[in-house]
């Protein structure tokens, strides 16, 4: 049955390896469970409702890349597109976290649209290289900044904006959260650097290990009134009535007319990230399979951006932000998955993992902040793509204000911004025109329209 569903000896792989390899692609990215609440309970949403809208997104579209292409990939709700969501859209912005999830639904219609044309080729060439990975980069540091906050280190300081936590004022709260969360870290990324097979979501549960034990000791206060809850896990029974807080929420919003571009602006810039991070995992993931031909072209890339869109649809409606291929989908195809059965283990597993939602959703913030600002250094090492010379100044210097506007600004929108005004007048005003096509000059055009009439 499973040779004739996923063409096992064709792919010259057995049952056991794409079960051991799904098994292996998910403890590389179970800490989206733990992580993804804590995002989106930033902006005000339940965080268990966010955790089984997870899995069941998760579920969704991981089963979808396996029964529609084959592919031994896995999704879940991106990192830096669930911050966008939280601190970008709805506490940068203002809206409200159910009109955030109707213009998560928006662009996953119009992804699912764009999947089935040729649209989405157009998209993908017109932006060029450089500003692909400048995004990429971006995101990085804005989730590490993020990661940093969520810890207690970076705080609010009248005269720099921000600084380092004072450790010994509070170190009974505040204080000893942000020493484990550097310890957590670096716990972190010494498992990761020795390849210990999910080395995140390890670094995570080591972290939150050693806060209760810092609870029970007393080193740690609890202190309800100033964010500091108990670290002691529940093991109560999932509360699956909890979706209800989430599911369909999308639906109960009314946008003004005075804010239809600005919410279009939104949308596009969920788009822009959505296509580009898909398309680059897809590629990455695709090219450590050897699964790209001579042309660095994918087969079946078109049913598996159909079941990353079609994931991002379910999941607004469940309840979670943009869901998306994990590049920790590598990890399985290292481990030998070369088939969607690979993906529809990972599904499965996804699944199970909502009858463990108290425990994930009891997680401290202090405990996943390590797997941010690991999973930002991972993104921040596309630089290195980057050719640093002067001869490519007009490319590299769009693709700096780009990464470095991101955490600065607090906004992953205002990166691609800068990014693609910047690119296209440097290019204009050095002669370098021919270089240009039309759709990156309309987007420069509505970008600077969004700056002056918003």
């Amino acid at each position: 049955m499973f040779d004739n569903l996923f063409k096992l000896k064709e792919n010259k792989t057995t049952v056991k390896n794409e079960i051991g390899a799904g098994v292996t692609t998910f403890m590389t990215m179970a800490y989206i469970l733990a992580v993804n609440p804590s995002i989106l309970g930033a902006a005000g949403m339940d965080t268990s409702a966010v955790l089984i809208a997870t899995c069941l997104a998760s579920f969704i579209g991981t089963a979808c890349m396996a029964l529609l292409a084959n592919l031994p990939f896995a999704l879940s709700a991106g990192m830096g597109l669930n911050a966008f969501f939280a601190y970008t859209v709805v506490l940068g912005f203002g809206y409200t976290w159910q009109e955030a999830l109707l213009a998560v639904l928006i662009e996953g219609v119009i992804f699912i649209i764009l999947s089935l044309t040729k649209v989405r080729e157009s998209i993908f060439n017109a932006i060029p290289l450089s500003l692909k990975r400048a995004v990429s980069i971006g995101i990085g540091l804005f989730i590490t900044f993020i990661g940093l906050q969520n810890a207690g280190i970076c705080v609010g300081n009248s005269a720099t904006l921000v600084s380092v936590v004072d450790f010994t004022a509070k170190f009974s709260t505040s204080g000893i959260c942000a020493v484990l969360a550097l310890l957590g870290t670096l716990i972190s990324a010494v498992l990761y650097i020795k390849e210990v097979p999910g080395a995140i979501l390890v670094g995570i549960l080591i972290t939150w290990m050693l806060g209760i034990v810092c609870q029970l000791t007393g080193l740690y206060a609890v202190d309800p009134a100033s964010g500091h809850f108990s670290l002691l896990p529940t093991f109560a029974m999932t509360d699956f009535s909890k979706i209800g807080l989430t599911f369909g929420q999308c639906f109960d919003v009314d946008i003004s007319r005075g804010e239809l571009l600005n919410f279009a602006v939104i949308v596009i810039s969920l788009l822009f990230v959505d296509i580009f991070d898909t398309l680059g995992g897809l590629i990455g993931i695709g090219a450590k399979a050897g699964m790209l031909d001579e042309h660095g072209r994918m087969p079946r890339v078109s049913p598996a951006l159909l079941a990353d869109a079609v994931a991002t649809t379910a999941g607004a409606m469940l309840g979670t932000s943009t869901v998306t291929t994990f590049m920790e989908s590598s990890a399985g195809v290292a481990a030998g998955g070369r088939t969607g059965l690979t993906a529809m283990t990972v599904a499965l597993l996804f699944l199970v993992s909502m009858l463990f939602a108290p425990i994930f959703t009891a997680i401290p913030a202090f405990a996943t902040a390590p797997a941010l600002i690991l999973i930002g250094f991972l993104a921040f090492c596309d630089v290195a793509h980057l050719k640093l010379t002067k001869e490519n100044y007009i490319e590299v210097i769009p693709a700096f204000l780009c990464i470095i506007t991101m955490p600065l600004f607090y906004s992953i929108s205002e990166g691609i911004s800068f990014g693609v005004i910047s690119y296209v007048f440097l290019h204009i005003c050095c002669g370098r025109t021919r270089q240009l096509n039309a759709l990156l000059l309309v987007l420069a055009v509505l970008f600077i329209c969004k700056y002056i009439f918003l």
